[in-house]
């Protein structure tokens, strides 16, 4: 669920992505990075931690030129705590590439063997980007002709890597001294949208990015999503061509995106990330009122920050009065995202303080977007009760994650999931709660997609069932058993 942005302007870029990447710090706290291309010359700076910690004035300096992209990393493949997993990821050849990706390819074991003893290409570190700005370098030397480059070119590379690799990737590059390629999986699993404004009297600037907000803080106009399967190529001139470089494409968006991953103000796939979790809470306070005895609520409260629009609906719908117990600590990075279990759970009471006044003597409903690990809940609960909640239920406006995720988010191993194997009431009794209430599957599925023409959603990881048709079993047994490692 990495953060992704490219720009093409008439002018240095390494402030605008610079901010850019500040918007989509939700999407990643591990660690950033900027590439910049100055003519044929690639300039570059990776660290951990935030984006505000991570660039000294010294280092913008150095990252010249009108064209860059950016990156700020969510670990779901790799070691957190090596920067030079960080991304981006820079290949010499053919050109000088370098590229950012957000997502997760599934068959990394093969395309491994393959860069090793076919494509004699040597990897440096265990990261899935690099071996996909391998199979992409690797493919467009296959198609270079002399000293020239053109769109097609790059386009007949992109269809050719569609077919080798598997998985998720919305993806951006620099070719040298040519410019900036953006391309997505034939699913359209990961996000990646478009957008331009006027460049002087003539021409256009152009941005790539994960989420739409990026485009309306800095004055682009939206043009559109980026189709699953499709190359988009932008010269340093800002010419834009365009190409579906899939055989079989079609858009299956990821549900963790609308549940919980995007800003609210984000609008992906054509879908308003705030309108369908308001969505999400009208279908959950039918589910509520059909599970839970009249009377058994005083007040509904959310966990802040992605759950507040569910939680407004659920009150809303049930006439009950929504309240504001947690105050939310905005220093601490979203816990979720945060690399190991004893790290996620330090964080989480730093993170809210229940408010005694809101919970003393009351019978709560608790609002979460979803459960994962289990364990931001637990604590949830126990504060709830230590501020003297009466009776605490707790509601989920995403079902039962029940299965690993495979596409890009960090919940690989079944044993971490407190939902794996476990019926709804065993799951109370490991959080805690006096009553524990999930979205239905086809319920979340419904509500996201209301209004729209997309007619299903990814959601492997409540459903067990994954898109892509090549996840199997003993792939999860090797994932887990990596992960253990």
């Amino acid at each position: 669920m990495c953060g992704i942005v490219g720009i093409v302007s008439a002018n240095p870029v390494n402030q605008q992505v610079y901010d850019a990447l500040g918007l989509l710090q939700h999407r990643g706290q591990d660690s950033t990075g900027i590439a910049t291309a100055d003519g044929s010359i690639i300039h570059m700076h990776r660290a951990r931690g935030q984006v505000r910690e991570a660039y000294r004035t010294r280092d913008m300096r150095s990252l010249l030129g009108t064209m860059g992209l950016g990156h700020v990393r969510y670990t779901t493949r790799g070691d957190a705590n090596k920067e030079q997993e960080s991304q981006p990821f820079y290949v010499n050849a053919p050109y000088g590439i370098v590229l950012v990706h957000n997502g997760n390819l599934t068959n990394t074991r093969e395309l491994s063997r393959e860069l090793f003893s076919v494509d004699r290409r040597h990897l440096n570190t265990d990261s899935d980007t690099e071996i996909l700005v391998n199979v992409f370098a690797h493919e467009l030397q296959q198609q270079v002709r002399g000293t020239t480059l053109d769109p097609d070119q790059v386009f007949d590379a992109i269809e050719r890597l569609h077919e080798r690799v598997e998985g998720s990737y919305a993806s951006i590059a620099l070719i040298a001294g040519h410019g900036l390629l953006a391309f997505r999986d034939p699913f359209g699993i990961r996000p990646l949208v478009l957008g331009r404004k006027p460049a002087g009297l003539v021409g256009y600037e152009w941005i790539v990015a994960s989420e739409s907000l990026v485009l309306e803080s800095d004055g682009y106009e939206f043009v559109r999503d980026v189709a699953p399967g499709e190359a988009v190529f932008i010269t340093r001139d800002g010419e834009m061509f365009s190409r579906q470089c899939a055989k079989n494409p079609v858009l299956i968006p990821c549900s963790f995106e609308y549940v919980y991953l995007a800003r609210p103000d984000s609008v992906m796939n054509g879908i308003s990330v705030y309108e369908a979790r308001l969505r999400l809470g009208d279908r959950l306070a039918d589910t509520i009122a059909k599970y839970t005895p009249s009377g058994a609520i005083d007040v509904v409260m959310p966990i802040p920050d992605s759950s507040r629009p569910a939680a407004m609906q659920v009150a809303q719908k049930l006439g009950i009065p929504y309240r504001e117990g947690f105050y939310k600590n905005r220093y601490v990075g979203r816990t979720f995202i945060m690399p190991g279990q004893e790290q996620r759970r330090r964080s989480v009471k730093q993170k809210l303080n229940a408010m005694s006044s809101e919970f003393k003597g009351k019978n709560v409903l608790i609002v979460d977007d979803s459960i994962v690990r289990g364990t931001t809940s637990q604590e949830i609960v126990d504060m709830a009760r230590q501020a003297g909640a009466n009776s605490v239920t707790f509601t989920s406006a995403a079902p039962p994650v029940r299965y690993p995720h495979v596409y890009g988010i960090n919940m690989p191993t079944r044993h971490e999931l407190v939902a794996a194997g476990r019926k709804i009431p065993e799951i109370a009794t490991v959080l805690g709660a006096d009553y524990l209430i999930y979205q239905e599957v086809a319920d979340m599925q419904a509500a996201i997609l209301e209004g729209s023409d997309i007619e299903s959603l990814e959601m492997s990881c409540f459903t067990g069932d994954y898109v892509t048709g090549t996840v199997t079993d003993e792939y999860l047994a090797w994932v887990e058993s990596n992960q253990a490692s």
